[in-house]
């Protein structure tokens, strides 16, 4: 086991794998841009084949965290709820405290077989980053600046589109609007006193217009919301740093359905709803906290073998080109050729950590919390 743990810590191997999600990535991104034809001939044999090759890409970070690290994942929920999964249209709304929280999300969805048809309400910066923004946006993900008065006709539009989507569709929303931190949980709950609504003690104040919006449009496609609040065994940190190097996290999900018809259709008392929602999430976390665990039943989904598969593919593909290369390289004796690897080695390792910042989180904070005080005031 020690031997295992000082592989996985070796940067070396790290950036091979680097090198493959990035490499692999570009080829699955061109391969969209070639399906773009497909569009106005068939839209849904286009969606279709872009379900799959998202899959491809994504898979691999989910590879990470089940077969890399080991990370288990395991459900609190009944098993009416869990019979579900993967079987109809569905709202995610997931507490955003951690920086995996995303891969966790991810890992349920390949587990049950919506990974490749997962969507997200994302902020538009993300449609810049190479990989993750190329690829959600042949995915048809809607983006938001997370100004009402710019968005509106942008989330109208792209959410109706969703409405006749072919594939099983679980659609995430993180209604606190930006990743949990003191500094900005103190403001938000300023925000809460201000407008007479209960205060939270691990959650900031939910953004009601994103999920009434969501429900509004995809009303007659989705059939339940689920409401997932995760959190870690041991009071752990989790880090996709530490995915990388290998640790292992233990993550805990508890998962409620509400069927849509006993979500009010009015935009008021939807907004009650998605507070008092938030209030019970609270509560769950308080006794997580308490007593280590969710309340109801355990479930613990299988790790299907696909995604090391799909990894291993793309590894056979791409490392053996570069392996031979690296090796012609430093038989060759040319300084220029050894210096030029070199460098290609280290602008590949800080692009990969520019990546892996992308999700870190002091680094991924908004001035989100600001704006509602100055709103407040």
């Amino acid at each position: 086991m020690a031997l295992l743990a000082y592989l996985k810590s070796l940067f070396i191997l790290q950036l091979l794998m680097g090198f493959v999600f990035v490499v692999s990535g570009l080829i699955i991104n061109f391969i969209q841009l070639c399906t773009c034809v497909l569009w106005p001939i068939n839209k849904q044999l286009y969606r279709r084949i872009n379900c799959r090759l998202s899959y491809s890409l994504w898979s691999q970070l989910v590879m990470m965290l089940e077969w890399w690290s080991g990370t288990d994942c395991t459900l609190y929920t009944d098993q009416a709820t869990a019979d579900m999964f993967g079987k109809e249209h569905v709202i995610i709304i997931l507490n955003h405290n951690f920086e995996i929280d995303f891969l966790c999300g991810w890992t349920i969805c390949e587990r049950f077989g919506v990974l490749g048809s997962s969507k997200v309400l994302a902020k538009h910066e993300l449609l810049k980053v190479p990989l993750i923004g190329w690829t959600w946006y042949f995915l048809e993900i809607v983006f938001c600046k997370r100004r009402w008065e710019e968005d509106r006709n942008t989330v109208f539009t792209g959410l109706k589109r969703l409405q006749d989507y072919p594939e099983c569709m679980w659609f995430l929303l993180y209604c606190e609007g930006t990743r949990f931190t003191e500094k900005k949980h103190q403001i938000s709950m300023q925000v809460a006193e201000s407008k007479g609504l209960p205060q939270l003690k691990y959650h900031l104040l939910p953004r009601t217009k994103g999920f009434t919006t969501t429900m509004q449009c995809l009303k007659g496609t989705v059939k339940a919301v689920y409401d997932v609040t995760l959190n870690f065994k041991d009071n752990q940190t989790p880090t996709l740093l530490g995915i990388v190097n290998g640790k292992k996290y233990k993550a805990d999900m508890s998962v409620r359905r509400f069927p849509v018809e006993d979500i009010p259709d009015d935009e008021q008392e939807c907004a009650k709803w998605l507070h008092k929602l938030y209030q019970e999430k609270d509560a769950l976390q308080e006794m997580y906290n308490k007593e280590g665990k969710f309340p109801g039943p355990i479930v613990i989904p299988r790790r299907r073998p696909w995604t090391l598969l799909n990894f291993l593919f793309w590894a056979s593909l791409l490392l053996s080109p570069l392996i031979k290369f690296a090796y012609g390289v430093a038989i060759s004796g040319s300084p220029l050729l050894i210096i030029g690897f070199i460098i290609f080695l280290v602008i590949a390792s800080i692009a990969i950590r520019r990546l892996i910042g992308v999700t870190e989180v002091k680094k991924t904070g908004s001035s989100y919390g600001n704006q509602e005080a100055k709103k407040a005031n």
